[in-house]
């Protein structure tokens, strides 16, 4: 019956998905018609994809292993968590995640109309609602959990032992999977934009902010998988350069450049940096899930072969194809979306070399050319072995030599960025702006330098880090100064770009410590005998074994510190999970704000006497938990730039010559976007601004 009741409701999901298409296009094409019909159909595809979400929860959770997804991941000595959370640990599961996640976006966006004309909402809906037909109809007839098995067995194996060793397992797949998500709507403003022609131009507006939260989510998701593989895998780091890894950092890098890109300053454009990087995004996120569900990428994370690759595939193609016919269709017809809002820099309608508008360009450049690198690093090694036969893999030396140089150099735009005023200053302005900053980031290259030797790009790193974060403290403390009723109504997009550009900076310092001045050792320890590091010894005690269920536990307890000053005991461990044949080491981690303590269990002796471990110090790895933390919440702080000043607070601007400031883009024609500062004519023939400009990768730049 759970199945019937399943499958039935993927089955409505895919008819509402489909008539929900038809009624939005109906009201884009016909707008006098009633937009009640297309929200209920909208509503009835979530409730349909929550329906079937439910109906798995309910077989997993009571042992229904008549269904083969029960049967295959399922497992009674599985704990209620891990086999709740069983459900996206598999390939048909995971599809359902993703598929109410979806239908949860389409009926938000259905509720959220903009004010003015909703063509341009209407438009949008139909291009997320055909999206849903497609994945409702790939999870019903190609992914479909609900199949029956026969003979039903006893028992299951549960899910995979790697997905049942962490408690962010229950996190980090819905947060990943809700900004990777999410893009589908910029994407689908930005097809919007491009389909309604001149009428369409104010689309960014509300593609922002539906960026802003994909990017938060999207940041949250990458910095537990992240915490995930350094608290579980046992190989002391946090980021391999994995093909699924950086399926997830792809549509990370073009919506940061993306949101960049609405905030410059130019004259009359065409179609190009808006709509080509919000599509990018989505068709990343598009080809992200291809890698994953196909097979043709070896990775932890991905999922075995399935009959979705091709599906996967043709769609992705599709999409792409009609992205650049549209866009390349209204190239020469359809003004830039920042053209409605953002005023000439200069008569040319070119922004000067010293401002803020070129260090955004030069922002977003880097951003799609480190997207890019990446994207070639992960293509090319099953684009090769399908072209000649032969096994070609690119390793963590690719990105170093290509994509740490070019993040660098993003640190050091990204500092001038929030320095510069938006029209370009003189020379001499510029030099007093950026002399602070640049010499926090001289005083961080000679102090590491004189204490270390980390290498020359871990020392660049540094010094570009500490400018940047200089820089960003500079703007913030500078964007204090001017009208109280600005500054209070610009006061969380300021912040939030501030918490973002900050937790960009700490976590490249993170990241730079860790990689320069890590430190480990492994050697097969007896009992009582001790390993010893610079920074750390352990001494192991005992080796203990215990038996879990069906499996087995060892467990290698070290005593930290020496004999006579003991700081404590780490347990790291070995789980043998016979189900699955498979043996998972659990590190034991002793985490500092200046470093953490790391020791796995590699391997132990039959007689229990002995130990494999292996020990090692890495630095500062702290910095990248709260700096991807800073930047998620600057993400989340920065979606409230939808505000508008009062009405007389307006009318006094008017009156004393000046035009007010929208603290972020807004829905209509008459409000100025986020970006334009509010400026006399005496501040803009300085060079100098009177408030912040928003323009992070949250969405908004203290400066």
């Amino acid at each position: 019956m759970t199945g019937q009741l399943g499958t039935w409701s993927l089955g409505a999901g895919l008819a509402a998905s489909v008539a929900a298409t038809l009624l939005w296009l109906r009201l884009a094409l016909i707008p006098a018609t009633p937009v009640r019909p297309a929200r209920l159909a909208t509503g009835a595809g979530l409730l349909a994809a929550l329906g079937a979400f439910g109906a798995l929860e309910w077989a997993l959770l009571r042992h229904d292993f008549g269904l083969r997804f029960v049967a295959e991941n399922g497992g009674r000595d599985v704990s209620p968590y891990y086999t709740f959370t069983s459900l996206w640990s598999a390939l048909d599961g995971s599809l359902l995640l993703w598929l109410v996640i979806l239908a949860g976006y389409a009926g938000l966006l259905a509720r959220t109309a903009p004010a003015g004309d909703r063509r341009l909402h209407h438009w949008a809906m139909s291009v997320v609602s055909l999206v849903a037909v497609f994945f409702f109809a790939l999870s019903y007839f190609a992914a479909n959990p609900f199949h029956p098995v026969s003979p039903v067995p006893a028992d299951g194996p549960g899910p995979n032992p790697l997905l049942r060793e962490h408690p962010a397992m229950g996190w980090h797949p819905p947060l990943l999977y809700a900004g990777y998500v999410g893009l589908v709507v910029p994407f689908g403003y930005a097809i919007a934009g491009l389909l309604a022609g001149r009428s369409g131009r104010n689309w960014a507006g509300p593609a922002r902010r539906w960026t802003l939260l994909a990017w938060a989510l999207l940041t949250a998701g990458i910095l537990l998988g992240a915490w995930w593989s350094y608290a579980v895998l046992g190989w002391g780091g946090y980021w391999a350069w994995d093909p699924v890894e950086n399926a997830s950092l792809l549509p990370w890098l073009t919506a940061t450049a993306f949101l960049h890109t609405l905030l410059t300053r130019r004259g009359p454009a065409r179609v190009g940096w808006p709509a080509a990087l919000a599509c990018a995004s989505f068709l990343l996120v598009l080809a992200g899930t291809f890698l994953t569900r196909s097979g043709v990428v070896a990775s932890v994370h991905a999922f075995t072969e399935s009959p979705l690759g091709p599906m996967l595939l043709g769609f992705l193609l599709l999409v792409a194809t009609a992205t650049v016919v549209l866009i390349g269709w209204r190239a020469g017809s359809t003004p830039d979306p920042t053209e409605a809002t953002l005023p000439r820099p200069d008569a040319a309608g070119t922004a000067p070399p010293l401002s803020r508008a070129t260090a955004l360009l030069g922002n977003r450049i880097l951003l799609s050319t480190i997207a890019t690198v990446v994207l070639v690093g992960t293509v090319f090694p099953p684009i090769a072995e399908a072209v000649s036969g032969t096994a070609v893999a690119v390793g963590p030396v690719y990105y170093h030599r290509t994509a740490v140089p070019l993040s660098i150099a993003l640190l050091t735009l990204m500092g001038l960025a929030v320095l510069l005023p938006p029209t370009g200053a003189r020379p001499a302005e510029t030099a007093r702006r950026v002399l602070g900053p640049a010499a926090a980031g001289l005083a961080v290259v000679a102090a590491v330098g004189l204490a270390s030797r980390p290498g020359p790009m871990a020392l660049a790193a540094f010094g570009c880090a500490g400018f940047s974060l200089a820089a960003t403290v500079a703007a913030l403390c500078r964007g204090r100064h001017g009208d109280a009723a600005q500054r209070r109504i610009r006061r969380w997009p300021r912040v939030g770009g501030a918490l973002a550009h900050a937790g960009i900076a700490l976590v490249a310092a993170g990241v730079a410590a860790s990689s320069a001045y890590t430190v480990a050792t492994e050697r097969q320890l007896p009992v009582g005998e001790t390993l010893r590091l610079s920074a750390a010894s352990v001494r192991l005690t005992s080796v203990d074994r215990v038996q879990t269920g069906a499996g087995m536990t060892v467990r290698a307890r070290l005593a930290l510190g020496p004999a006579d000053r003991p700081a404590g005991t780490l347990v790291p461990q070995l789980r043998y999970h016979p189900q699955h044949d498979t043996t998972v080491s659990r590190p034991a981690i002793r985490s500092g704000p200046f470093r953490d303590t790391y020791a796995t269990l590699l391997a132990v002796s039959a007689d229990g006497r002995s130990a494999t471990v292996r020990l090692a110090v890495n630095p500062m790895v702290a910095l990248i938990w709260v700096g991807g933390l800073f930047c998620a919440l600057g993400g989340l702080l920065a979606l409230g730039t939808g505000l508008r000043l009062p009405r007389r607070v307006r009318a006094a601007h008017r009156r004393a010559g000046r035009e007010p400031v929208a603290a972020g883009p807004t829905d209509r024609p008459d409000v100025p976007a986020a970006g334009t500062a509010v400026r006399s004519g005496r501040a803009a023939a300085a060079g100098r601004e009177d408030g912040p400009v928003a323009g992070s990768a949250a969405g908004s730049e203290p400066g």
